[in-house]
């Protein structure tokens, strides 16, 4: 008799077993009645896979935009006109996300549409941040080479367990060779790598100079006396500030268009806060407090490593007046760079505003030499700034440049391409990149040869004496083509292993199964008429070979399998 009962099948299920083994931490043999994957679980597998890519690189984009997280809140600031530290909840809800496709709990479709959302929102509000991907793969292509070699080698032993173990179809082929094209493009991309950092040691020129970029703004607050000071504590050869004119001619220091974020304005003239600063006369700028809001705000979380008289210091502080800067620079022997902002059209000061500035320049005793002046205004005014050092804040060709009367440029680092950088220097033009807050983004500009950058973070550039990391030509080829042939290597072997594996399969296979098991096992997919039709040879060939009394034959009706148990017949 034939007692019906259900049978344990492994079949070898590439998609399936990767899914389940994630999932559930089950690496075994996937328990199933097909020998092929449906649909939904294929389409399962490539959600997962996209959405894991898809945080990678998000997540990438925020580890390498770190550089520039103030210009981001500061942008915020503009639309919103609350100041807080916007890249919070974003990095909390990328780690939570990524964490989520990670360890893949409940919730992949909620972390991709969230990061698809964050990554539209990001190109709308902070689009231009896209640039540092590509620069970021200057200083990081090596090692992400190095990952993707390792990632691609250790795929085959799924590609040859798909391919190898299966009876040959179009599509094996064609994922056979769509994975082999990955691999090629993997072991060739270094040819496309531009790295500065790949140089000889003789020709890294010296250690560019460090501005304080409105002092040290993640210590004190910014364009004020302490942030200065701390910036020249912490090695900066130059301060940097932002350069209003009040409506009395006054150039004072203030990086926004209003008074809001950085003062208490909304205490002393709470109907005047939302106007132009350049509209109030000196004595009232002079009036505001310019550093409680830091000790409130807390905008980089540094305000708890503030000792008391620290805090004291920075809670007194009032709005710097430019004089007061350029004379702090003058005694450190640096030099300054001022961004002027040109008053608005109704400003008293609004044909004047370049002589106030020179008029500061020589109150303060500082040799003209030694200030640099970023005009926001047409070449017509840039002009009429007698006897100051002029900078562009854009890309300018060399001929430009002479007839402009341009000697240096300050440009941002996404526009300070390795090929630009060079030429530039070659025909003697400095140039100052900003901004620059990160020891990637030095060590790559320092081999880059860059004489200067601009930072709000020169405490964090202090500690970087060296590169992070530089490397020989030869050395690099060297380790290029070893890791390729390694990988070569592998990938060889891993298809040879799974080869020799299904063969002794397929040969102990033979020996131990007669004709009838083994078309049964390749009915999987036949219809039910003829799985019932190889149950019958199956039964027939086994009681006509001698099934003992000791043995059970065991059928599976559902899936057309079957195996023997212990202990007599039964209905």
């Amino acid at each position: 008799m034939v007692k019906h009962q259900p049978l344990q099948v492994y079949e070898k299920q590439v998609f399936v077993s990767f899914v389940t083994g994630i999932y559930g931490c089950r690496w075994k043999r996937y328990q199933r009645s097909q020998d092929d994957s449906s649909r939904w679980e294929c389409t399962w597998f490539v959600i997962l896979c996209s959405s894991f890519l898809l945080l990678l690189f998000w997540a990438y984009f925020w580890l390498v935009a770190q550089n520039d997280f103030n210009e981001f809140n500061w942008l915020v600031y503009n639309r919103s006109g609350e100041w807080r530290d916007e890249t919070i909840p974003i990095l909390a809800s990328t780690t939570v996300g990524f964490s989520y496709i990670t360890f893949l709990l409940i919730g992949l479709l909620a972390t991709l549409l969230t990061t698809i959302s964050g990554v539209i929102s990001i190109d709308d509000l902070w689009g231009d941040e896209w640039d540092i991907l590509l620069l970021s793969l200057q200083s990081t292509a090596p090692f992400l080479h190095i990952g993707a070699l390792v990632t691609v080698t250790a795929i085959s032993w799924l590609v040859a367990g798909y391919v190898v173990r299966r009876e040959r179809s179009n599509f094996q082929v064609m994922m056979l060779l769509i994975y082999m094209v990955i691999l090629l493009v993997v072991y060739l991309a270094p040819l496309t790598f531009t790295c500065p950092c790949i140089m000889d040691r003789h020709s890294l020129r010296p250690r560019p100079d460090i501005i304080g970029r409105r002092g040290a703004p993640m210590l004190a607050p910014e364009n004020t006396m302490v942030s200065f000071n701390r910036a020249l504590q912490y090695g900066a050869s130059s301060l940097e500030a932002d350069v209003t004119i009040s409506v009395d001619g006054f150039p004072f220091l203030m990086r926004d268009r209003t008074l809001r974020r950085t003062t208490d304005i909304h205490k002393v003239f709470p109907a005047r806060q939302y106007d132009d600063a350049s509209l109030f006369n000196w004595t009232e700028i002079r009036s505001l407090n310019a550093g409680q809001w830091f000790l409130e705000s807390d905008p980089y979380w540094t305000v708890e490593t503030l000792t008391a008289r620290d805090r004291s210091r920075i809670g007194n502080q009032t709005v710097c007046s430019l004089v007061e800067m350029l004379r702090l620079a003058a005694r450190a022997n640096g030099s300054a760079l001022l961004n002027i902002r040109r008053p608005p059209p109704e400003h008293p000061r609004y044909r004047s505003w370049f002589m106030d500035t020179l008029w500061a320049v020589q109150k303060a005793g500082i040799s003209q030499k030694r200030v640099r002046t970023v005009t926001w205004t047409p070449d017509t005014d840039r002009g009429r700034v007698r006897g100051l050092q002029q900078t562009a804040n854009e890309k300018l060709s060399l001929e430009e440049m002479r007839q402009r009367g341009i000697t240096s440029l300050t440009l941002h680092y996404s526009k300070a391409s390795h090929k630009d950088i060079q030429e530039y220097l070659a025909n003697n033009v400095s140039v100052t990149v900003y901004p620059v807050n990160e020891p990637w983004l030095y060590s790559l500009l320092w081999c880059s040869g860059v004489p200067s950058v601009s930072s709000d973070a020169p405490q964090v550039l202090r500690k970087v004496p060296y590169p992070i990391w530089l490397m020989s030509r030869n050395a690099y080829n060297f380790i290029w083509i070893t890791s390729n042939l390694v990988s070569i290597a592998v990938v060889i072997g891993i298809f040879g292993f799974q080869n020799y594996h299904v063969i002794r399969w397929r040969m102990r296979g033979m020996q131990t199964y007669n004709p009838e098991h083994i078309m049964l096992s390749a009915v999987a997919r036949r219809t039910s008429r003829d799985v019932n039709i190889m149950k019958e040879k199956l039964i027939i060939s086994e009681l006509n070979n001698g099934l003992s009394s000791t043995e059970e034959l065991c059928l599976y009706p559902e899936n057309g399998y079957a195996t023997y148990s212990h202990g007599g017949l039964s209905h």
